[in-house]
C-alpha cells in the first residue's frame, strides 16, 4: 500500500480536551507508518489548510505528542471558521484540494 500524508485541524473552543484529541489522532497515524507518512496540523484549524500554513508534527518526539494529553489551550491554534456552501464558494474547496495535492494529503481529520 502506498504511503500518503495526513492533515489534522482543530476547531472550536480551545481546551485540554482538544489537545487530547490531537494526541490521539497523531498517535494513531504514527501506528500506520506503511500508510501514513507525515502528519500536518493546520495552524489555526482549517484556515491553515486554506492559507497553506501547515505544521509538520512528524518531527515532534513521542514524548511531546503524549504531553498534548495534559496541555491546556489549543496547541496548533483553532478557529470557528466554517466552510461555505460549495455551490457559491467553490474556490475555497478547490484551494483545499490544491494544498492537499501539493502535500500528498490523503487523510483529513477535523
Amino acid at each position: 500500500m502506498a504511503q500518503h500524508n495526513a492533515f489534522y485541524a482543530q476547531s472550536g473552543g480551545v481546551t485540554a480536551v482538544i489537545n487530547a484529541s490531537a494526541c490521539g489522532v497523531i498517535e494513531a497515524c504514527r501506528q500506520a507508518p506503511d500508510q501514513i507518512g507525515k502528519v500536518y496540523a493546520g495552524h489555526n484549524g482549517i484556515i491553515g489548510a486554506l492559507t497553506e500554513d501547515l505544521i509538520d508534527v512528524t518531527q515532534e518526539s513521542d514524548e511531546s505528542i503524549a504531553a498534548l494529553r495534559h496541555t491546556p489551550g489549543g496547541a496548533f491554534g483553532s478557529c470557528r471558521y466554517k466552510l461555505k456552501d460549495i455551490d457559491t464558494h467553490r474556490a475555497q474547496y478547490e484551494r483545499l484540494i490544491e494544498v492537499f495535492k501539493a502535500h500528498d494529503i490523503r487523510y483529513f481529520f477535523l
